[in-house]
């Protein structure tokens, strides 16, 4: 999700807390004293062999009204063996946005038959995973983050039955496939929260958080987070900063990290948090295979000061990662900005995106220095379950590969190298396969969320027979799947290359880092697993011959990348190999 906050109070813990308090029910009060938390992150490890899942807080509040066209009732779990190989997690996934990347009914719009029918091109690159953006009913109508219907497909991208067989033919080709799924926040167009913001007394009131006056003192990345209850507030299309302040006087606001649109659970309610449990559940039970949390440092906030990456919301996100792994085979990553290293510990989330980290493949590409030592460095220390990527669906992330190296497609295929054969778990944002540009004549976000190409159709780029909802990428004449495939020095051909490599070779896949080193623009290091040992050696300067620490003399080096098969020894006085330009080097060590 773009980077913002949420956060939920006033500038002191009581005059948050206060108002609050008075809306919320006994097992509320219980959790805030931090015991109900801890009890239940403790209880959250079920064995592997249950068949349910007992709910101790009733998901819906005593004299609830009827929801009209959602599922807030519990969920049991329903475990079976998974299909996929041990480990698939640890190949190469590729992110997706539905809306831009296949579209089956010809309609202008991605959805999940087109997916479906472009799962042979994504297993022929040698992907073994899919994250899809969010595919739940949003109501904001493009990203998804704004969720209305944790249990329902969003009705452009299909339906319940398309969901299954999108998972019957990943999994027939050995394709793991996890969605994103939105803890912090709904949709205002939540019928819960629609509920509980025009009427102070709806039960479903001590779901989200309210405060009887404004509270002051907040600001997250640039605002105060707290917005009036009135319809016209949350309901309207504006950006906070250009929403009318509040009237002197006014009463009943609302808390909401991501903006008006985008109202806050209140993750202390256990009823909140079995709703989200069994949701999960839901979606676990037809065989999806795991999930990427959205935006978890941000779950629970104590106040103004104390709002980010609070102990509480670890505890909670452990809880949700346990819950996914109990089932077999499932997986889960988390997104967590800040300290994305203690978030992907084994006790928190397991997996996360490496962010301070990812930005150094693109400068050591253009010849930093102090990017290369960091390559070098990173792995030595950092957890295994890191993931990694170039960039993704967000501009704070950057913008698409081919944007920021300006076309050198050299640069391009070193960058793909890198995080392709070091260690953790590699995402390649929808496009970047084939150099996909951002699109032209849209802002913001929008520029990364435009139509893959499929072919060179000027109208169609082959991604619809309709009119494509978004503009085309301006380069996909050339950079397209049709003409890369047809090319063995094409983008695509590289990528299918080091994926290939990542999934026949379980060293580079799982294995450890060793003997890394920087010399200059040069990076390199070994990977190990068993009795197989790799070592990779990236150029991204001028031709040059450099020592390889921890390389013998009498080594035997069978070349894996770019001539397989051929053989040398590397140098008896020196240990040294001869490196080509801007080149990628991985060899077997014998």
């Amino acid at each position: 999700m773009t980077q913002h906050t949420r956060h939920r109070s006033t500038s002191t813990m009581d005059s948050f807390t206060t108002p609050l308090l008075t809306r919320l029910c006994l097992a509320t009060l219980m959790a805030l004293s931090g015991a109900g938390l801890a009890q239940a992150a403790d209880s959250a490890a079920t064995p592997a062999t249950a068949t349910t899942t007992a709910t101790t807080t009733p998901l819906v509040p005593a004299a609830a009204p009827r929801l009209a066209h959602i599922d807030v009732s519990p969920v049991p779990a329903r475990r079976s063996a998974s299909p996929l190989k041990a480990g698939w997690e640890k190949g190469a996934f590729m992110e997706i946005f539905v809306r831009a990347f296949a579209d089956g009914d010809g309609d202008g719009v991605g959805d999940l038959k087109g997916l479906t029918q472009r799962l042979d091109d994504l297993k022929d690159l040698g992907v073994t995973g899919l994250w899809l953006m969010p595919i739940t009913r949003n109501a904001d109508g493009d990203h998804g983050y704004a969720t209305s219907d944790y249990r329902s497909i969003a009705p452009e991208y299909g339906t319940l039955a398309d969901f299954d067989e999108l998972i019957k033919q990943a999994h027939a080709r050995g394709i793991g496939v996890v969605m994103d799924y939105v803890v912090n926040h709904s949709a205002a167009q939540f019928p819960p929260f629609m509920d509980a913001a025009k009427n102070p007394a709806s039960p479903w009131r001590s779901w989200f958080v309210f405060s009887d006056a404004e509270p002051k003192g907040w600001d997250i990345w640039g605002k105060n987070p707290w917005y009036l209850t009135a319809a016209e507030h949350w309901n309207s299309k504006l950006e906070p900063k250009d929403l009318p302040p509040a009237p002197a006087g006014s009463r009943d606001f609302y808390f909401g990290t991501f903006g008006p649109h985008m109202p806050d659970f209140n993750l202390r309610n256990p009823a909140v948090v079995a709703y989200h449990e069994d949701s999960l559940r839901f979606w676990l039970n037809r065989g999806l295979d795991g999930f990427r949390l959205d935006a978890v440092p941000h779950l629970i906030e104590r106040d103004a000061v104390a709002w980010n990456d609070q102990p509480e919301s670890r505890a909670l996100t452990l809880r949700l990662a346990k819950l996914i792994r109990s089932y077999d085979k499932r997986w889960v990553v988390c997104e967590a900005t800040a300290k994305p290293e203690s978030w992907a510990a084994p006790n928190v989330c397991g997996s996360a995106f490496a962010f301070g980290y990812v930005e150094n493949y693109v400068k050591a590409a253009k010849g930093d220095t102090a990017a290369v030592e960091k390559l070098a460095s990173f792995w030595r220390t950092a957890p295994k379950g890191m993931s990694t990527m170039v960039h993704n669906h967000d501009i704070f992330a950057g913008d698409r590969l081919w944007d920021q190296l300006q076309g050198d497609e050299a640069r391009y295929k070193l960058v793909a190298a890198t995080y392709l054969l070091q260690p953790g778990t590699p995402f390649i944002y929808f496009g970047e396969d084939i150099g996909l540009a951002g699109a032209l004549g849209v802002t913001g976000d929008l520029p990364l969320r435009s139509p893959m190409s499929w072919t060179s159709d000027p109208r169609t780029a082959g991604f619809t027979t309709g009119t494509p909802f978004r503009p085309l990428a301006p380069n996909l004449a050339k950079q397209n799947v049709a003409s890369q495939k047809a090319d063995p020095g094409s983008i695509r051909s590289f990528y299918k290359a080091m994926l290939s490599l990542r999934n026949g070779h379980p060293s580079i896949a799982r294995g450890s880092f060793e003997h890394s080193f920087a010399k200059g623009n040069v990076l390199g290091f070994q990977r190990a697993l068993g009795k197989e040992r790799t070592l990779v050696v990236i150029n991204y300067g001028a031709s040059t011959t450099v020592k390889v620490p921890g390389l013998s003399g009498k080594a035997q080096l069978v070349s894996l990348f770019p001539a397989a098969g051929s053989a040398e020894t590397a140098s008896k006085a020196t240990g040294s190999i001869d490196l080509p330009a801007q080149s990628v080097q991985v060899w077997r060590v014998k």
